[in-house]
């Protein structure tokens, strides 16, 4: 049992942690055309600024918490931030577009194991009955980064320079380490045996690398080789991993729970069809708009703060009513704002941008947090080391997916130029387009969170 004040402390620092990442997220979304600018780089490689973070995580989460489980979560939850804490410092000192991308993947190696852990340990610590809670405000940490980034990234690039959003980072990132290392006792270790499926792991990476790498590729033919390639390991993946005596990821879990199949898809589809929203808004209201970067960061503060206020509310909800209930009336939410955004035009009023980013911050915010609840409640406590990471992983391969999906139809229509005037009219209809393909996706997501079934049932 852990005293109130422990609790405190650790969800404090866990809810720390989970700020930066969003934050930095949402605040380079703001910055990309000035990144753009200063290393004359096209829009799909400019997409590649925020995909290389997003593609490593995807990849390491998963390992990183199979190996937190068996050598120690906290131990992993300070090397993440020291990682992330580095990769900023790299970025803001990045002399090419080159520089700043890998600058990206090593603050995603630490961003991947402060996710794989964060959850993991608030999760070992909090009961059942306050569970749903201690999620909801990490939730709403995340959110309030995802605020925050838009404002505090746009007064950032245009009083002193992009470079100062990563170095907003540091600081936080040392204090989290501070307080973790002085004011958090003990360490969390779930796992007896010391093994490590290595061959799963090279498995799980490969294919995660050809599935989405290859996605934001198509529709070449090296595309396309890619993504066969990765459903080719898929298939040697699962074989492997239900063979293996110690499997990285126990397959089983998502054939004998319901619960926590469908909604480990609905996560994926959620982050898929909602996370390019403020890349593509960003690049919408400064170049087909004109609005410069501090405005534009104050108008995509709309929907995360919604977020921010809505999902500590439903995480708490969530330990009274079934997560499907309130999760699917999420999805629903979602996918109505987005259809309000498939029709933005160079005369469509800031008052209907700001509306329809409401509504899916409400939709967001209703979603996320009973979403993880049901998740994290749907496995054994042996279990809980895999699950965290799986969110964390839904999350980061559903970001991976919405960005490629944008940069496919930014190669499509507008093709690998630098934008200017001269295709602005061919960036508004790839907004457009991008817009669209998210509401589909999101129609497909309100039936897979309704399909998960009843979490008390499933346990």
């Amino acid at each position: 049992m852990y005293r109130d004040s422990e609790k405190r402390v650790l969800l404090i620092v866990a809810s720390l942690a989970s700020f930066l990442v969003p934050y930095t997220v949402s605040s380079l979304n703001v910055a990309l055309p000035a990144i753009s600018s200063s290393f004359s780089i096209d829009a799909v490689t400019l997409g590649w600024v925020t995909s290389a973070y997003l593609l490593t995580a995807a990849i390491c989460i998963v390992p990183f918490g199979k190996l937190a489980d068996m050598y120690g979560r906290k131990r992993f939850f300070i090397l993440g931030n020291i990682l992330f804490g580095a990769g900023s410092f790299l970025a803001a000192i990045a002399w090419s577009g080159q520089a700043i991308i890998i600058a990206r993947v090593i603050q995603a190696l630490g961003g991947a194991m402060v996710f794989s852990t964060s959850i993991a340990i608030v999760t070992s610590v909090f009961p059942p009955g306050e569970r749903g809670r201690a999620i909801g405000i990490i939730t709403a940490t995340v959110y309030a980064g995802l605020s925050l980034g838009p404002f505090i990234g746009g007064v950032l690039t245009y009083n002193i320079g992009w470079p100062a959003i990563f170095l907003v980072n540091i600081p936080l990132a040392i204090l989290v380490i501070v307080l973790t290392t002085l004011y958090i006792p003990g360490e969390w270790v779930g796992e007896d045996r010391k093994r490590f499926d290595i061959p799963g792991a090279v498995l799980y990476s490969v294919m995660l690398f050809g599935c989405i790498y290859g996605l934001t590729l198509l529709p070449s033919y090296p595309g396309l080789c890619w993504m066969l390639l990765g459903l080719v390991i898929l298939a040697l993946f699962i074989w492997w991993e239900q063979r293996v005596p110690v499997p990285m990821i126990e397959i089983g879990l998502f054939r004998k729970s319901p619960v926590f199949l469908f909604s480990n898809i609905a996560a994926l589809i959620n982050y898929a069809m909602v996370f390019a929203v403020g890349f593509l808004l960003s690049l919408y209201l400064q170049y087909n708009r004109g609005i410069d970067p501090q405005t534009t960061g104050l108008i995509l503060i709309a929907q995360p703060v919604v977020q921010m206020v809505v999902s500590p509310v439903a995480g708490h909800l969530s330990d009274r009513v079934e997560p499907r209930v309130l999760a699917t009336a999420g999805m629903a939410c979602s996918t109505a704002g987005l259809g309000i955004l498939a029709f933005l035009s160079d005369s469509t009023t800031l008052i209907v941008i700001i509306a329809g980013q409401i509504i899916l911050g409400l939709g967001y915010g209703l979603f996320s947090s009973p979403n993880t609840n049901a998740i994290m409640s749907s496995v054994e406590v042996r279990y809980l080391g895999l699950a965290s990471s799986m969110v964390s992983t839904m999350r980061a391969i559903g970001q991976m997916l919405s960005l490629a999906i944008a940069m496919l139809v930014f190669s499509a229509v507008i093709g690998s130029v630098p934008i200017s005037p001269d295709v602005y009219p061919e960036l508004q209809l790839s907004v457009n387009i991008a817009f669209t393909v998210f509401f589909i996706i999101g129609l497909f997501g309100i039936a897979a969170s309704y399909a998960r079934g009843a979490v008390k049932a499933d346990r």
